[in-house]
């Protein structure tokens, strides 16, 4: 018998006893590889941008292109960041750990995995963890 993938609608309608799952880890695990196909195409689509530029000789228009391509390869590397954490997300699934925060073991929940499907951490531990860099930069100033 072949399931079919659960709604939005349906994932939140499901109890408390049924987080992560086997159709609740599908759900997710086709979401992140559906994210995971646009950003590679994304990106390639960015490369191939940035390979066909032109060149002109024009000191102004060479400024300005550079200019974009600083701005596009800054793109990239956030792109590249985000496919790393979609990355560390799917193995996290295929171990079972999906779900689970990293850090206190309770579950991160399924409205903030539908917002963010790359967390690894719950609402609580992330606040923890801002409150701790916003103390470091704090003391580093």
């Amino acid at each position: 018998m072949i399931e079919t993938p659960l709604t939005h609608a349906e994932l939140l309608a499901q109890s408390a006893d049924d987080y992560m799952n086997a159709a609740q880890q599908q759900f997710f695990r086709t979401l992140l590889l559906n994210q995971r196909g646009e950003l590679q195409t994304r990106i390639a689509e960015e490369f191939e941008g940035l390979r066909e530029r032109e060149t002109s000789s024009d000191p102004a228009d060479i400024g300005s292109a550079e200019e974009q391509r600083q701005w596009q390869l800054r793109l990239l590397e956030r792109e590249k960041k985000l496919l790393d954490k979609i990355d560390e997300a799917l193995d996290r699934l295929a171990h079972g750990e999906y779900g689970w925060c990293r850090e206190t073991g309770e579950p991160i929940g399924l409205k903030r995995l539908l917002l963010r499907p790359t967390a690894s951490l719950c609402i609580e531990a992330k606040e923890r963890q801002e409150q701790r860099e916003k103390h470091l930069r704090h003391t580093e100033q």
